[in-house]
């Protein structure tokens, strides 16, 4: 049952890619969204009936051997496998079959199901593998996956130029990996998780913090944190499904999932775990930044899926990984929520993503409105709702941590909190409340939400309502060994216990904050109020965006690409072309002239 469930999202490419043509578009989405359903279905029976007791291992064969030493194509199913298996397969089952109504007048979409499904299986290979190795098969995988989604649209140029931009920029942080990959088992002559795991107190510390940092390096990449963050918004020029599928619960949660699997390695390297900790909170804080300023309904849920990652990021640079898990496992259901949504509402405006060109909404689709206001909730941390579980715990961690770092932490995180209630706001007033400011032709020639819309978003809002409080003590809850055989604690960095001593004050403040920030955005997006200075500023701001772009462009790929030019004028025309394929080109003539 286990391997079935890779193997039937990669039957169902097989058998579109090679006799799609013979299917049809009707055979192809039939082929494809069964397959994928009967994955789920399995999944959801493994969890019930396997994960909680065991771990199992299986060797399918021997994939490499260098010098005696095998590498095996082996999978590992425990209880962090278990749930991705649940979120991976939900996610994309709902967007396989929203995909179908959404991309349904497009003419290459048996194609689009074919890349999903490959998608998939790369994105089961990754959160299934036993070794490094096979990790970073899936791990490529899901990058090459994307690169094909994001440029699906191929004849548009920004959509090629996000794609090609996505891939190279994740290249740089897939490099550090396979360092990472390259001196484990050089020095350790394995790559197998539970060997590492079981050796990773007797590393040298230096060494181990070496590796850690390439690890985590190779996570920023992947979950686009800061300085590696800027092709994750501007993937947004894919599909609308594509963006629900990347942002999720799939490629970006990869990183986290990387870090989480490797936590007996992170947790004897503490120097890292605070940089990962800084890292992850200034992604939270510096993304939240850039998404109150943008106007393309994409970006502002984009940076808004920057910020969470953040969030995950800082829960396991606090060694809360169960804590950071739980907040990847809701926040899939949420943002999935929202980008589907989103999408709808793109429909009904003609393909129109600018929210200054919206405004009232709410009156034509008033369910997808409840819907987005229950996302919103939901991302914004509302009590109750499922971020509350996950993401309150995360600041509450960071004040436990009795030290300078914590407090840093702990603000940080809430500045970033109050940040995600302002763009929420600010997305809901321009796009559903305020009056209508675009094209009566938007209006005039909308299309109707349809009923399967309408059931893929109202299950995903209830499960935006209901995740958080039902698996809040399976994954974080007092005395919970659910994950006792999968992340690895230091007895000096477990904190929960700490949680339960908190004054209540202390847990009152993110929501006293937020409710601040709502007031500020309803005042500042007013029709009513001229504010040109602030309207300038956020003007300003959201072209420049910190600067990373124009920092990446000038200070890292064009000296790149100066030198790069360099080397092959001077090195591979004059010296490698000249006495190589010209010399022994021009030797055969002069020997042919002569004869």
């Amino acid at each position: 049952m286990f391997i079935t469930i890779l193997l039937l999202p990669l039957i169902s490419f097989l058998l579109i890619i090679m006799f799609g043509r013979f299917f049809g578009v009707y055979g192809s989405m039939i082929i494809s969204c069964v397959n994928l359903f009967c994955s789920l279905i399995i999944a959801q029976l493994l969890f019930f009936y396997e994960s909680h007791s065991f771990v199992t291992y299986i060797d399918l064969w021997t994939w490499i051997d260098i010098n005696g030493l095998p590498i095996n194509f082996s999978l590992k199913y425990d209880s962090l496998t278990a749930i991705m298996f649940i979120v991976v397969t939900l996610v994309s089952s709902i967007v396989h079959v929203y995909s179908c109504v959404y991309m349904y007048s497009d003419p290459c979409l048996t194609r689009f199901m074919s890349y999903l499904s490959l998608f998939t299986f790369f994105m089961f290979l990754l959160v299934s593998a036993d070794n490094l190795l096979v990790l970073f098969m899936g791990w490529e995988g899901v990058g090459l996956c994307s690169y094909l989604l994001i440029g699906f649209w191929y004849t548009r140029v920004q959509a090629g130029k996000a794609a090609t931009k996505a891939f190279i920029i994740n290249k740089i942080g897939d490099l550090f990996l396979l360092l990472a990959i390259t001196i484990i088992f050089m020095v350790f002559h394995t790559i197998e998780f539970s060997v590492l795991n079981s050796i990773s107190f007797q590393i040298s510390e230096n060494l181990i913090e070496l590796v850690a940092l390439f690890l985590f390096i190779g996570a920023v990449g992947k979950s686009a944190q800061i300085g590696l963050h800027s092709w994750l918004p501007d993937a947004m020029e894919g599909p609308t499904p594509v963006s629900a599928l990347i942002h999720a619960a799939t490629m970006v949660t990869a990183g986290v999932f990387l870090i989480v699997r490797v936590s007996p390695i992170l947790e004897h390297a503490p120097k890292i775990l605070i940089l990962i900790a800084i890292w992850g909170g200034l992604t939270a804080f510096i993304s939240g930044t850039i998404g109150t300023v943008q106007n393309d309904i994409k970006k502002i849920i984009a940076y808004s899926t920057c910020s969470q990652l953040g969030y995950m990021i800082l829960a396991c640079g606090l060694s809360a990984y169960n804590v950071g898990f739980f907040h990847l496992f809701n926040h899939a259901f949420f943002k999935a929520l929202l980008f589907l949504a989103a999408g709808s509402v793109i429909h009904l405006m003609n393909n129109e993503q600018d929210i200054r060109k919206m405004g009232s909404i709410a009156g034509l689709t008033p369910f997808v409105y409840v819907q987005v206001l229950i996302g919103s909730l939901a991302l914004a941390g509302f009590p109750f709702l499922a971020g509350f579980y996950s993401k309150d715990i995360i600041i509450e961690i960071s004040n436990v941590k009795y030290w300078v770092h914590g407090q840093f932490f702990y603000w940080l995180s809430i500045i970033s909190a109050i940040l995600t209630v302002y763009y929420s706001t600010r997305l809901l007033l321009l796009v559903f409340i305020k009056q209508f400011l675009g094209f009566k032709w938007y209006i005039l020639n909308y299309l109707k939400v349809t009923k399967l819309e309408i059931y893929l978003l109202g299950f995903l809002g209830t499960l935006s309502i209901i995740s958080g409080f039902y698996f809040k003590d399976l994954f974080i809850g007092f005395g919970s060994n659910y994950f006792n055989n999968s992340i690895y604690n230091i007895t000096s960095t477990w904190s929960l216990v700490d949680l339960e001593f908190i004054p209540v004050f202390i847990k009152v403040i993110p929501l006293f904050l937020s409710i601040i920030s709502f007031y500020i955005a309803l005042l500042l997006n007013k029709k009513s109020i001229n504010l040109t200075y602030v309207n300038t500023l956020e003007t300003n701001f959201e072209m420049c965006k910190w600067y990373f772009n124009e920092i990446l462009n000038n200070y890292l790929a064009l000296p790149i690409l100066i030198s790069s030019r360099y080397i092959f004028e001077q090195y591979e025309k004059r010296i490698l072309d000249n006495h190589g394929p010209i010399f022994f080109i021009n030797l055969v003539k002069r020997t042919i002239n002569s004869n």
